[in-house]
């Protein structure tokens, strides 16, 4: 029987991986995600992507959550975004700024090529449900959802139990008339989900929360089965 998971409340896309993003209120998702999203990336000579943290696939490159990026507004098909500033301003060279701004003259700014620049899965979807549990959690700390880089802000109806996401695992889900997705599994934390982001203050409490509550695991990935546009307000029905 189908089930109302919510209704979507905000929608976030990050056309440059690990800067901030930004809100639409609708956009159209194919096989590899929103349209655009983390479409480029901070790229250094090894072929490592910027990111919060050290792995085989990123480089540590501190400061890039104080940058935004978007695509030019009205633009259907994404082009180059736009990287802006600490102060709200668009850099007229991505490049040139980044290399002056990290302090590295050894990186640019690259669209996706064959490695992909998702962590894991394509969609990222976060309950309002767990969410509120954090903010109750650590009432001393600002949480938003910011923090942990969502695609989908989904309310949930009242009385849902936080980590209510962990149940739908292999279920599918249809968004608005034509979206098809398959949840597939969470999203292991790292330490960006604490660091210092535009308004957002570092917070070591946040991680630790989860960590201890819930196996440091946040969200739920999905990909996509059929292709669709993803709008503000559309409920997620799962199958």
């Amino acid at each position: 029987m189908a089930e109302n998971a919510g209704v979507i409340e905000r929608i976030w896309r990050y056309p440059i991986k690990s800067t901030g993003g930004e809100r639409l209120r609708g956009v159209r998702v194919d096989e590899r995600g929103l349209a655009g999203d983390r479409l480029y990336a901070v790229r250094d000579a090894e072929g490592k992507f910027g990111s919060g943290k050290n792995t085989r696939r990123f480089r540590r490159m501190d400061g890039l959550l104080h940058l935004t990026s978007r695509y030019a507004p009205g633009d259907q098909e994404p082009g180059l975004p736009e990287l802006i500033d600490p102060h709200g301003r668009v850099v007229a060279d991505p490049t040139a700024y980044l290399r002056t701004y990290l302090g590295r003259d050894d990186v640019e700014l690259a669209r996706e090529g064959e490695v992909s620049h998702f962590d894991q899965l394509p969609l990222s979807v976060l309950t309002t449900a767990t969410l509120d549990w954090i903010r109750a959690e650590v009432p001393e700390v600002p949480v938003d959802e910011r923090r942990f880089r969502p695609n989908v802000l989904l309310r949930t109806p009242p009385g849902t139990p936080p980590f209510v996401e962990d149940e739908w695992i292999g279920r599918k889900a249809r968004v608005g008339d034509a979206l098809h997705i398959e949840f597939l599994r969470s999203s292991e934390r790292c330490v960006m989900t604490n660091q210092a982001q535009q308004d957002l203050p570092h917070a070591p409490l946040i991680l630790k929360t989860i960590a201890r509550a819930h196996d440091n695991r946040l969200d739920m990935l999905a990909r996509v089965i059929s292709p669709g546009t993803v709008r503000v307000g559309e409920s997620v029905v799962l199958a």
